[in-house]
C-alpha cells in the first residue's frame, strides 16, 4: 500500500461522506450514515427510529416490529435510493448498496457479490468440502464466503485494530522525507 494510494482512499471516503450528508434526505436517519468504501462498492448504512413498541413488549415482538420498519423504509423510500445511488455511481465510479440499522438489527439491500479468485492447497479445499458436504454452504465459494464471515466475525477487533495500524503506517509515510 503505498502513501498515494492511502491518501486517495482518505480524500474518497471523505469526498463521499461530505457528498453523502449533503445529498441524502434529513428525515431518513436517526445518525450520520456510515459509509463503507472498497474498490467496488459503497455500501450507506444509516439509522432508522426505533418502531414504538409497548415497555412491556416481548423480543419476539420488538424483533418483529424492527423488521416491519426497516421494511417499510426500503419500500418508501426506493425511488430516492435509485436516484441518488444513480447520481452516486455516476460521480464515483462504484456501484451503491444500502442498508439501515433497526432496533439492534442491520439489514443490507441490493449489495455486490464480487468474484475473487485464490488459490488453495487440498487441506484447505478439504475445508471447503467438508463443508458443502455438511449442507453448511452449496458449493466451495459459498463455504469460502462462510468462512470469512466466520472470522470477520470472531476477529473483528482485531481486524479494526489492524486498519489503523495501517492507516498509522500511511499517515507516517506521509510525513518521510520523501513526501
Amino acid at each position: 500500500m503505498t502513501t498515494e494510494h492511502g491518501e486517495a482512499r482518505e480524500t474518497a471516503g471523505q469526498k463521499l461522506r461530505g457528498w453523502f450528508s449533503g445529498r441524502l434526505p434529513g428525515e431518513w436517519f436517526t445518525e450520520s450514515v456510515d459509509i463503507v468504501l472498497d474498490r467496488e462498492e459503497i455500501a450507506v448504512v444509516g439509522t432508522i427510529a426505533d418502531p414504538d413498541v409497548a415497555a412491556d413488549a416481548s423480543d419476539t415482538e420488538r424483533s418483529a416490529a424492527a423488521e416491519g420498519r426497516i421494511r417499510r423504509f426500503r419500500e418508501q423510500t426506493r425511488e430516492r435510493r435509485i436516484e441518488i445511488a444513480r447520481e452516486a455511481e455516476h460521480r464515483f465510479g462504484r456501484k451503491v448498496s444500502w442498508g439501515v440499522v433497526c432496533g439492534g438489527k442491520k439489514a443490507m439491500f441490493t449489495t455486490l457479490s464480487i468474484p475473487v479468485m485464490t488459490r488453495l492447497r487440498q487441506p484447505e479445499r478439504r475445508v471447503l468440502d467438508t463443508l458443502v458436504d455438511a449442507g453448511v454452504a452449496r458449493s466451495r465459494s459459498d463455504a469460502l464466503a462462510w468462512c470469512v464471515r466466520l472470522v470477520g466475525k470472531n476477529i473483528d477487533a482485531w481486524l479494526e485494530d489492524l486498519r489503523a495500524a495501517l492507516r498509522r503506517v500511511e499517515q507516517v509515510r506521509a510525513e518521510g522525507p520523501d513526501a
